[in-house]
């Protein structure tokens, strides 16, 4: 494979990787950035610790005018390092709470307010531009919507039985995980996500569909690093 090497301060890069759970955005985006010399940050986790700070703090996440007025309170700040990412809320480790059960429920409702997704978008595109050497950069509206200049933009998918199936495998390791319970959960979080007003679920015109329900981890970031590495020699 071609290396040229970690893009130089006058030419940084933007990957931006879209896509629903369970496609295998997370690994991917680590392993890009890994393996590229970017930085990485995951907003699918911004918006798990905004929402873990909505419940943690009594607000009402049904209420969207409640969350929408508490939606500049929390200071959140992601670490950019894909070996070691890390995320605090009001300076305290949110990397396991915010992976609770009750915050996966709640996150779409959260994230579906205007003014949760306005500042955490301010948030994302400043991340985009202290990352001098480039960064990759993970969600659901990166490409249309975050970064739309992206200098990459891929959409990962995957079959929902494929998806189910990976995601149960992330979840059997905290305790019995039922199959048809997590596919069926993870189409109604598509659904919520697609359907929202603001910033849905998309994937942009100019972005590179990615099928992983066949492929390996290890194939699927070859194939965006190859994508990536062609883009640069191009420009």
């Amino acid at each position: 494979m071609y290396k040229e090497g970690p893009p130089t301060v006058s030419n940084p890069v933007i990957v931006a990787i879209d896509g629903p759970s369970g496609t295998g955005k997370s690994s991917t985006s680590k392993a890009v950035a890994a393996e590229l010399g970017l930085s990485y940050l995951d907003t699918g986790a911004q918006y798990r610790a905004i929402t873990w700070w909505m419940l943690s703090n009594g607000v009402d996440v049904n209420d969207q005018a409640a969350v929408a007025n508490a939606a500049a309170k929390p200071v959140i700040e992601s670490g950019s390092d894909p070996l070691a990412p890390t995320i605090t809320v009001d300076g305290v480790d949110a990397s396991g709470p915010i992976r609770t059960q009750e915050v996966t429920a709640a996150v779409s409702a959260v994230s579906a307010v205007p003014e949760v997704r306005t500042r955490l978008v301010e948030l994302q595109r400043e991340a985009a531009e202290k990352a001098t050497a480039g960064i990759v950069v993970e969600g659901r509206d990166i490409g249309t919507t975050v970064l739309p200049d992206a200098t990459v933009k891929i959409f990962l998918t995957a079959s929902a039985e494929a998806r189910a199936v990976r995601r149960a495998g992330e979840l059997q390791a905290k305790g019995p995980a039922d199959l048809a319970a997590t596919q069926a959960a993870l189409v109604e979080r598509d659904a919520a996500d697609s359907g929202r007003k603001t910033s849905p679920l998309a994937k942009a015109e100019d972005a590179i569909e990615v099928d992983t329900s066949e492929l390996t981890l290890e194939q699927v970031v070859e194939c965006v690093v190859t994508l990536v590495e062609e883009k640069r020699v191009a420009a």
